[in-house]
């Protein structure tokens, strides 16, 4: 089963000769259902089932900036305030970084996809918990969200398994029937390791990474083209090292 999202991309494109390229490295690409490119306002707008940051790197491998501005769903019923949410997974393990997005697709059903380099190779556990305290890195997320007891295996805030390869980067797109947007706001994301029972019975030890549940930007909600904070523009601002580790922000 797959659920749509359309993702809202800035794009620097000067000329027709821009979009045409843009648009070639996007069209016949399993998982991309639509492209729509709007040159004057140097917009493109993908709807299909990949992870966000694999169609960003599909756009930037045409030599093309590209940066993510709004997520979401082509479902005109949804609530535009609580429709899309990010984790940025990047608490508890330096080595580990990446994002995970959230967007409420229909009244019950959540999309959950995402991108995560420096795991572990294998199968890893995705799961939402109860805190969005990161004080003390994941050990301070609290429980599982919606456990039903201590060792009880169907629980609200399990997402399902990931797969990590060779590299070390995890690419998913997943369904959820049990969890809504506004239900989650504020919480934690977690990538539990490899051992199902250690993820059930809620190990600290076997927590890997985990970023706050925050909202985020739907389609068309972001129109800035400079941050009225520093003054450095949206193509600049990607590369702007993040806060605390001077790394350079891929996402």
């Amino acid at each position: 089963m797959s659920a749509s999202t359309v993702m809202e991309f800035a794009v620097q494109m000067t000329c027709d000769g821009c979009a045409k390229t843009v648009r070639s490295s996007l069209e016949g690409v399993d998982g991309i259902k639509s492209i729509q490119i709007n040159l004057e306002n140097e917009q493109v707008i993908v709807e299909g089932t990949l992870p966000s940051n694999h169609v960003k790197e599909l756009i930037e491998a045409t030599g093309k900036v590209a940066v993510l501005k709004g997520y979401g769903s082509n479902t005109e019923t949804q609530q535009q305030d609580t429709a899309a949410a990010v984790a940025m997974m990047e608490a508890g393990n330096t080595n580990i970084k990446g994002v995970v997005r959230f967007v409420q697709t229909g009244e019950d059903t959540c999309v959950v996809e995402g991108t995560v380099d420096g795991l572990p190779v294998g199968k890893h556990g995705l799961f939402i918990h109860e805190c969005g305290d990161i004080s003390d890195g994941c050990r301070s997320c609290g429980d599982i969200f919606g456990r039903m007891g201590p060792l009880t295996r169907k629980v609200a805030g399990a997402m399902g398994d990931i797969k990590v390869h060779p590299d070390g980067r995890s690419e998913f797109h997943m369904i959820n029937k049990n969890i809504k947007i506004q239900d989650v706001i504020g919480r934690s994301m977690i990538i539990h390791e490899e051992d199902t029972d250690a993820c059930i019975q809620n190990k600290p030890e076997n927590r890997l990474v985990c970023g706050i549940i925050a909202r985020s930007a739907g389609l068309f909600q972001n129109s800035k083209k400079i941050c009225s904070c520093d003054g450095v523009t949206l193509w600049d601002e990607r590369n702007v090292p993040m806060a605390g580790d001077g790394r350079k922000s891929k996402m």
